[in-house]
């Protein structure tokens, strides 16, 4: 006779709130920015705005220079991890985590392009060892660095020589790439050279990778983690660590992890409006995203491979927000995917304005206008 284990469940909305609170978005954190970057496990930064937005979205206080200057000081740097996407990571984060990932989407993207016949003929540990000579010589764009590559391997398919060399190599985009204001091409240097002795060339622990996995996107499943990272086969550190979490599950019956003593408030507790950058890890870092998307809107939010910058109202995706910009003014559209009461307008209202007066430009006058949504 089978005995199915029977854990607590919690429904979408106690998932809800439960993960806003982990991911600051129940109230704005006091953490300074480095310590928010490292809680987050880091910043999804695919575009160069997005950790800018993500912050003011959670942090109380923040500005964006704050980032820049630990950017420009090396203390946190935009590297390809998760995902085999550019996230914005603590140096000591950028280091471990590059090298904990690796097996998952850097090697599955390298073997994708290896089997467009791209490469052949070219020896990836040669082609390693020369790129490593080439961006730690100076900083290299991909451009510069396919030209050099070409030269030693003038039959190969260029896009495939410099997408190899970043699956392979624990490439830095260096600044100014991704400071606030200043422009910058992709330009790539070495983890070694970017952090020097500062940073020790460790792999991140899995298990303590999972425990603060949940304490930024928790209570979550195995395949969750899994979305998340890019990693397979997790199940294993997850029955390592059973006996120090808690078991609930999902209304489903799918088994859900969590710290003991991490925050699950009330299904009651209010979730104001948050205005999100498009690839909001929050929006990403789940195999089921229902807690935070609903069904019918999940893919309003995306078109081809472009995701839209959105809003959050009582803590779901709710709809998208538009930025113009130029010299004279800033115009910001609020686009909701349903129609709003009046008292959900003047809290997205008060929202944006916060949200522009942080991130603005001084002295430029802004204005915030609602649209129809598109359909």
């Amino acid at each position: 006779m089978v005995t199915t284990t029977k854990h607590p469940v919690l429904s979408p909305r106690a998932l809800n709130r439960a993960t806003l609170d982990r991911q600051l978005l129940l109230r704005r954190s006091p953490l300074g920015v480095e310590d928010a970057v490292a809680h987050l496990l880091g910043l999804q930064a695919q575009n160069t705005k997005p950790p800018y937005y993500a912050l003011a979205a959670r942090l109380e206080g923040f500005r964006p220079e704050q980032l820049s200057t630990l950017m420009e000081s090396r203390a946190v740097a935009r590297i390809v991890t998760m995902r085999s996407t550019v996230h914005t990571h603590t140096a000591r984060d950028a280091v471990a985590l590059r090298r904990l990932v690796q097996p998952g989407a850097p090697d599955r993207e390298l073997a994708v392009f290896v089997g467009r016949k791209g490469l052949d003929g070219v020896d990836l540990d040669r082609l390693a060892a020369r790129s490593r000579e080439l961006v730690e010589e100076r900083p290299r764009t991909p451009k510069q660095l396919r030209e050099e590559l070409l030269q030693e391997w003038p039959d190969a398919d260029p896009l495939s020589l410099s997408v190899a060399a970043r699956c392979i190599l624990h490439l830095v985009q260096v600044t100014p790439r991704g400071l606030w204001g200043r422009g910058g091409q992709v330009a790539l240097t070495t983890t070694d050279v970017w952090f020097g002795d500062a940073v020790p060339a460790e792999t991140a622990d899995l298990d303590e990778t999972v425990l603060r996995y949940l304490g930024a996107f928790g209570p979550a499943s195995v395949k969750d983690m899994q979305t998340w990272c890019g990693l397979t086969h997790l199940g294993a550190a997850f029955e390592r660590l059973r006996p120090r979490l808690l078991v609930f599950q999902d209304e489903r019956g799918t088994e859900l992890f969590d710290l003991p003593d991490a925050p699950r408030p009330d299904e009651d507790t209010p979730a104001p409006p948050r205005f999100l950058p498009e690839f909001d890890n929050l929006l990403l870092s789940h195999a089921d995203r229902t807690r935070v998307v609903t069904p019918e809107n999940r893919s309003r939010s995306w078109k081809g491979n472009q995701a839209f910058r959105v809003f959050l109202l009582d803590g779901v995706l709710a709809g998208l927000w538009h930025l113009e910009e130029t010299k004279e003014r800033v115009t910001m559209a609020i686009e909701p995917f349903e129609a709003i009461d009046r008292r959900q307008r003047e809290e997205l209202l008060a929202e944006a304005e916060r949200t522009l007066e942080v991130m603005g430009p001084q002295g430029v006058p802004y204005e915030i206008v609602f649209r129809a949504p598109e359909r």
